[in-house]
């Protein structure tokens, strides 16, 4: 995925849905100037990572 779609996905009111090695996960903050994004793992709010946006997975696409 790239820095764009990333930021699509955040500010969209839509369920995207988005995988990170094959696990679901929800995009809470995009950091444009590093390319970077911090995801919550499954539905557990205190397992978050920051990743490489390049990292996440559109389902679907």
């Amino acid at each position: 995925m790239d820095i764009t779609r990333a930021q699509d996905i955040y500010a969209s009111k839509d369920k995207i849905a988005v995988h990170l090695d094959g696990e679901p996960v929800w995009i809470e903050h995009v950091d444009s100037a590093n390319g970077m994004a911090t995801v919550q793992v499954g539905s557990r709010p205190d397992n978050t990572q920051t990743v490489g946006v390049e990292r996440l997975e559109e389902q679907g696409k």
